[in-house]
């Protein structure tokens, strides 16, 4: 069987599977995946992979008890094992408080996400792409490592109550850190497209020699606060941790940068810029989603925060029934709203500040205040007179995004970037921010 099924096949897999079901409720759900990557280090390719994965996720429910069972063989016999075994379990289980039964049958906006020409992606032609790259950084006398995945996947969900629901999606994802022999000098670049016939691996290893060259001989700043143009690489780190934080509950438990005292929550106050807008939309061109999310609620353009009003949190079944208001699942994409400066426009405009291609390891501080750390990397600059003067050494960084949205100079045009933390896609625009915290120096390059 193919790991990659249509929606013809899932639905009946899916309903296969329910018919040995003898729960008050049962939920199956199914995914299936390949996955092809080129990993290449030293100027030299040094694995050729690829996954093929499916598995089958089967939940019962006996009153408020569930039992939770996965399989990733596929066969009759198979099939009602892990419904008998998710029954077996529920029965052992204790009662959930917090039980939400299924729902019913759902209305879904159309599937935007699966490109034909990613699906097509082999061996030959992740070569071929890496190949561009490696060219250019061997010409150059730089040392290369990088990364080259592209996936073909799909997720349907079915349950006792007739709800249905498929999604078939493609994705690309292309990482580069592009270093001077000596290691003095580095620079990184990384793209993520659900159509592969978007990327450009030459163009952004370009970037990346840029940068690499342009690092060497970084002189020390003293740490402070400093004006700095973010790359949308560098502010999604950032910036995520604002979209992972947008729940209720937390809020409403006084454990979030929403929280308020006396159990109350931010909703309907305005937190930042009112440049800042935040949304998420299945149906977004550059950046298409799951138009339903893991429970089987659907998705549908929302904003969050809208000209730095926080507009809507994220409500759980259970906790939206608790307080009497309306579930809202977690979205399945995030975009930012940006401006229409260039880079080179928001560089000409800075008296004095910092470039920030990369920053990584980020560790929170505090959740209450959604204070981070963690440090810059692969290409810091010094900005003066509006013209990039001379690379500087990484710094530790202490900031909010809350604060730093608070802050904010100016907003460039969305792209989509890959986060190096999760590596989840998003749409995000490069900002400059003033007062940025630096808070010591680093040796790492």
């Amino acid at each position: 069987m193919s790991s990659i099924l249509s929606e013809s096949e899932a639905k009946a897999l899916l309903q296969k599977v329910l018919s040995y079901s003898k729960a008050d409720e049962c939920e199956v759900s199914l995914m299936g995946e390949q996955r092809g990557n080129l990993r290449y280090a030293r100027n030299e390719v040094s694995t050729s992979g690829s996954l093929v994965n499916q598995n089958l996720t089967v939940r019962s429910s006996f009153g408020k008890k569930v039992g939770v069972a996965a399989i990733d063989e596929f066969g009759e016999e198979s099939f009602e094992k892990v419904v008998r075994r998710s029954e077996e379990l529920a029965r052992l289980a204790p009662e959930n408080p917090e039980f939400m039964g299924v729902l019913g049958p759902q209305q879904y906006l159309g599937s935007k996400g699966f490109f034909e020409s990613t699906a097509a992606a082999d061996p030959a032609s992740r070569a071929d792409a890496v190949l561009k790259s490696l060219e250019l950084s061997r010409s150059q006398n730089l040392v290369a490592s990088g990364f080259l995945e592209n996936q073909t996947g799909f997720s349907a969900t079915m349950n006792s109550k007739g709800l249905f629901a498929y999604y078939p999606s493609t994705n690309v994802n292309f990482s580069l850190t592009v270093r001077t022999p000596d290691g003095t000098g580095s620079g990184y670049v990384a793209r993520g497209y659900s159509d592969i016939k978007k990327l450009d691996t030459a163009g952004a290893t370009k970037i990346a020699i840029a940068k690499s060259l342009g690092s060497v001989g970084a002189k020390a700043l003293e740490p402070g606060k400093y004006t700095v143009i973010l790359e949308p690489t560098a502010a999604v780190v950032l910036l995520e941790n604002i979209f992972s934080s947008m729940d209720a509950r937390s809020a409403d438990e006084g454990r979030s940068f929403l929280s308020k005292p006396g159990g109350k929550t931010k909703l309907g106050e305005k937190i930042m810029d009112e440049r800042v807008t935040i949304y998420s939309d299945p149906m977004d061109d550059e950046l298409p989603a799951s138009p339903w999310s893991g429970d089987g609620q659907p998705q549908e353009k929302r904003s969050w925060i809208e000209k730095g009003v926080v507009k809507n949190m994220v409500y759980s079944r259970y906790w939206a029934e608790k307080k009497g208001v309306k579930p809202v699942p977690f979205p399945t994409n995030m975009i930012m709203q940006g401006g229409d400066a260039t880079m080179e426009e928001m560089i000409r405009s800075t008296k004095q500040g910092i470039l920030v291609t990369k920053l990584w390891y980020i560790r929170r501080v505090d959740p209450q205040t959604l204070l981070l750390t963690g440090l810059t990397r692969d290409g810091t600059f010094y900005i003066e007179n509006g013209k990039i003067k001379h690379p500087v050494k990484n710094f530790r960084f202490n900031e909010s995004p809350v604060i730093m949205l608070n802050n904010l100079e100016t907003l460039g045009k969305p792209e989509r970037v890959v986060s190096t933390e999760s590596d989840r896609n998003y749409l995000i625009p490069p900002m400059k921010i003033r007062e940025f915290t630096f808070s010591s120096l680093s040796d790492a390059v």
